[in-house]
């Protein structure tokens, strides 16, 4: 009595068929797993098990051995419950094999036999119509999420006796039927620009910021608004297309990240972990790779607030992400890659006291204090940030005001014309924003006139700017130029930008 079923399972983000084949043949009573299983897998014919007899059918007092197709490939998690029990009472002839045809079932089993939902279904449904299957069994809390993709049926199941008089032709299962178009990726935030008072010049930086796609680290005093700031950038960034809330969608589904009820992640990430976050919880990694936060946050925003008190070795692992916009994580037994498209904000004070420039307190910290604590960021991390501006302490009058500063709409709709802009000049390239020029894109979009050339060269010399300082500069010049809609770059948009470089200036204490 042999009997096959199609499950699957997730590497990285991406899902894979198994095919569970399940045989029971005479001899003492034994349930083995092979295929490489993991714990929870192992663990699996304990549940199967339980859910049989509570569900009112026979368990076979037989050998019963389950085979996980591919054997080469480690299956880990608690998806394949389902497909082994439904296996099992094929391979008894209580299921006719035609009914598990072109079909994908998936399912974590309860001892009582109803189902409890797993990660990775949207990779799975995914995957399942891209290989030309007709249909996807699988728990109804995942059903939204697997309902977005179309194209495929996709079938609620609550219970395991319910799937089984379905795919007896007794009770009719109705696939889910969900329309994307009238979900939509409308970002709606219960914050606002308009809620922070004052601190106009760095609301000017968060939004060159988010129309040009540009890192950004800010550098301020305790309390002077940097955490309020950083949250409300994805207010002003540009609604998350279907494709982009599609990506991000996949790695929230794989880390069972998914809200509930909701079929796809329609709001662009922010996420800010705490600076005692280990390596592998920011990139990704572990004995079974996992998404990391720089994952989670793909195609939003990645807040790292006292940005010197991270570990060194956390702040390296940044590097190719930021450059790449890809997490490749390798292990004996398999490699991952991680989608990591996302805007760096940082945050951090000016000196360890967190004093120095402030006008009202005196900064107790000595110049080597400070060049110490700076340094905590090394030269190759903070060359891939475009923008450092200064955040001073709020005045008096500003936080007692009575007049609201811009809102996030507002801020939003020039950013994105500014997008839009960078679309049209990028079409024919891999990039889409004037963060992700290379030296010969900034040598062909960032051209300029004599009297910004010589503007560039005083500040130099001025400022003691360094040689990497130069195409950031002209970089943010472009997305400046872009948002006042000019063709050219002119030199009050150098002007502008000249002042986000501020760390790139001499340290005078």
């Amino acid at each position: 009595m042999l009997a096959s079923v199609f499950s699957s399972s997730v590497i990285g983000i991406d899902a894979y068929i198994v095919e569970v084949e399940v045989d029971i043949s005479r001899g003492l009573p034994t349930f083995s797993t092979v295929g490489l299983a993991e714990g929870a897998v192992r663990e699996s014919k304990d549940r199967v098990k339980a859910a049989l007899k509570n569900s009112g059918y026979h368990f076979p007092a037989d050998r019963i051995t389950v085979n996980l197709a591919p054997a080469d490939i480690k299956k880990e998690g608690s998806g394949f419950d389902l497909p082994i029990a439904i296996g099992i009472l094929t391979a008894t002839g209580l299921i006719p094999h035609s009914a598990l045809t072109n079909h994908l079932i998936i399912g974590e089993l309860s001892l009582d036999g109803s189902i409890r939902p797993i990660k990775g279904a949207l990779s799975m449904a995914i995957m399942a119509k891209e290989v030309g299957l007709k249909g996807i069994y699988l728990p109804s809390e995942n059903a939204m999420e697997a309902g977005v993709v179309g194209e495929i049926n996709v079938y609620p199941v609550n219970a395991l006796s319910e799937l089984v008089q379905s795919l007896n032709g007794i009770e009719c299962l109705v696939p889910i039927q969900i329309d994307t178009d009238s979900m939509g990726t409308q970002q709606n935030y219960d914050i606002d620009f308009s809620d922070v008072r004052g601190q106009e010049n760095v609301k000017r930086a968060l939004e060159i910021a988010a129309a040009g796609g540009h890192n950004l680290l800010m550098i301020g005093p305790p309390g002077a608004g940097k955490t309020m700031l950083a949250q409300r950038l994805s207010t002003i960034l540009p609604n998350l297309t279907f494709v982009e809330s599609l990506e991000t969608s996949k790695v929230y589904s794989v880390m069972g990240l998914m809200p509930k009820g909701k079929g796809l992640i329609t709001i662009r990430p922010f996420r800010a972990p705490h600076h005692t976050i280990s390596d592998a919880g920011l990139i990704g990694g572990g004995q079974i790779p996992k998404p990391g936060e720089v994952s989670l946050s793909h195609n939003g925003v990645l807040f790292l607030d006292e940005m010197p008190e991270f570990k060194k070795n956390v702040l390296e692992v940044l590097r190719q992400p930021m450059e790449n916009g890809l997490v490749t994580i390798s292990r004996a037994s398999s490699t991952v890659t991680y989608p990591a498209n996302f805007i760096l904000v940082g945050a951090m004070n000016p000196c360890p006291c967190g004093f120095f420039g402030d006008p009202k307190r005196e900064c107790t910290c000595s110049y080597r204090e400070i060049q110490r604590y700076r340094a905590r960021i090394s030269g190759p991390l903070m060359d891939r940030i475009d923008i450092h501006i200064d955040v001073p302490s709020v005045p008096f009058k500003d936080l007692t005001g009575t007049s609201q500063g811009q809102s996030s709409f507002d801020i939003s709709r020039r950013a994105i014309k500014a997008r839009k802009i960078q679309e049209n000049r990028f079409h024919k390239s891999k990039i889409h924003t004037n963060a992700m020029m290379n030296s010969r894109q900034i040598r062909k979009f960032c051209q300029i006139d004599e009297k910004s050339n010589s503007l560039l060269e005083m500040a130099m010399e001025k400022f003691g700017l360094s040689a990497r300082a130069l195409s950031r500069i002209l970089k943010i010049s472009r997305t400046i130029a872009d948002l006042a809609g000019s063709q050219n770059i002119e030199q009050i948009h150098i002007a502008e930008a000249i002042q986000y470089r501020s760390l790139d200036r001499k340290l005078v204490v």
